[in-house]
């Protein structure tokens, strides 16, 4: 069969190696006018990792990944209460937790698609959707007014998914969770020459500050030389917006009372404005797929997740992954229905839960000081 992939990002290249892999012959039609190394930092837990390694990737990724032993979880001032040893859990697993800069996982990605055959059009935002039930084909139309026809196009287009509001036929935005999140690449060689820093390159971790109405999290990425730093806390991101420019001077008003290292490594920010994301999720729908079984939607299109699990884009390269396998089973292309039946079976339940989960960690995370953070931190402590 011929499948179109709607959308370049991590979901949409994972599903794009896994129908390869099936042998199916792919287009995947990217919106943007091309694929730039944009991002910052993303953590694979072992569920991804395996998909990954099975991509063929695991050489790639091990020269572009960073390994943390150890990921710690830090009150607001700075006091720890737990941690996990991810080397322990990377073996208890079979395969280990990673941490990249998120263009060097969609680079290593998309070189593979391009190995196994994929046909790649940038500048190609699919605007219409049209089905012909004789051929049982359906065709994208893009803003360019360029045709392409498949036996079956998945919706991998992001939060902001065009494909699930053609599906569902109306405008369907996603919902603010009402976090918004700096996110900050620091060059590391500053803070090496702080003692209180230092160690968060020198020994590659994760980091954790949890407290009122907000919380911080940290990773080394690029072989020590960034580091990656995201804060999250209430949104004041104008509503008809995603994304705008904030002061770093935002950044140490709020944070000044946690934990100095977090004050520390503010001041490292080399600009004076920064962007800051408003954080959104997705509510499920009934059906992923459409009546004509011609199209079918994963990732963030269907169940972007706050951020708080590390599984947003695990999630996703599952979904890619799952698809594949259930594409690799077709014996004729009058099987398609059941194949996305069981896709969708696969995938839904698991995927709603991640979202659910997303946002009972949001409450628990920006815990008031109190009883109930009280009783939060001697269960982490257990």
């Amino acid at each position: 069969m011929h499948i179109i992939v709607v959308g370049a990002g991590l979901g949409g290249l994972s599903a794009a190696i896994a129908i390869l892999q099936a042998g199916h012959e792919v287009t995947i039609l990217e919106g943007a006018h091309e694929i730039n190394e944009v991002g910052a930092g993303i953590q694979t837990l072992p569920n991804a990792t395996k998909i990954l390694f099975d991509f063929g990737l695991k050489d790639q990724l091990l020269k572009r990944a960073t390994r943390p032993q150890f990921v710690y979880m830090n009150r607001w001032k700075g006091d720890n209460l737990t941690k996990m040893d991810f080397h322990k859990q990377g073996e208890r697993f079979g395969y280990p937790f990673l941490d990249f800069h998120r263009a060097d996982l969609q680079a290593v990605m998309l070189e593979r698609t391009k190995e196994l055959g994929a046909e790649i059009v940038v500048d190609a935002r699919v605007e219409q959707l049209s089905y012909d039930l004789v051929k049982k084909t359906v065709t994208c139309t893009t803003k360019n007014g360029d045709k392409f026809t498949a036996d079956l196009v998945v919706g991998a287009d992001g939060i902001n998914s065009k494909l699930r509001e053609l599906l569902v036929g109306h405008s369907d935005p996603p919902s603010p969770t009402g976090d918004l999140a700096y996110r900050l690449l620091i060059p590391t060689e500053k803070m090496l020459d702080d003692p209180e820093l230092r160690e968060f390159v020198e020994r590659p971790q994760v980091n954790y500050w949890i407290g009122p109405q907000a919380h911080c999290v940290n990773y080394i990425l690029k072989n020590g030389k960034l580091f990656n730093f995201v804060l999250l806390c209430p949104d004041t991101v104008p509503d008809n917006m995603t994304i705008c420019s904030g002061q770093v001077d935002e950044m140490k008003e709020f944070f000044k009372d946690w934990d100095p290292r977090i004050t520390k490594l503010i001041n490292l920010v080399p600009t004076d404005t920064v962007d800051k994301w408003k954080l959104c999720y997705r509510l499920g729908i009934d059906n992923w797929s459409h009546p004509s079984n011609m199209v079918t939607l994963l990732g963030d299109s269907v169940h972007a997740t706050l951020p708080y699990l590390a599984s947003g884009a695990g999630m996703a390269i599952e979904d890619g992954a799952v698809l594949g396998e259930c594409l690799s089973r077709l014996s004729s292309k009058e099987e398609l229905s059941k194949a996305l039946a069981v896709y969708e079976l696969c995938r839904k339940k698991r995927t709603e839960r991640i979202v659910s989960r997303g946002n009972e960690q949001q409450y628990l995370y920006h815990l008031d000081d109190g009883v109930e953070q009280q009783e939060r931190d001697r269960i982490l402590q257990l």
